[in-house]
């Protein structure tokens, strides 16, 4: 499902089982499969991605979606993920 690039920096902690995509699946059903064809049929999904950056010496905590960059030297955590302290 790895549609675009992922940028992990140096010294990042990834705890097990985390899973890493870059796909995004529209809800909208015009903007999910695309205008009918004329025979009817329509294309089986359409995935808009945006390039995530982790910094370096990021923690990123279990459970957490990571939807927009997240600077170096910090901690974060939730859904969607967002900086909760310095990672000093």
């Amino acid at each position: 499902m790895d549609d675009n690039e992922i940028h992990i920096g140096d010294n990042a902690l990834i705890a097990p089982n985390v899973q890493i995509y870059t796909a995004f699946h529209p809800t909208n059903a015009l903007d999910h499969f695309g205008e009918p064809k004329e025979d009817g049929s329509f294309a089986f999904c359409k995935t808009q991605t945006a390039p995530v950056h982790i910094g370096d010496n990021v923690v990123i905590k279990a459970s957490s979606v990571v939807t927009k960059d997240i600077p170096e030297n910090c901690v974060a955590c939730g859904n969607p993920c967002r900086v909760i302290r310095e990672n000093k």
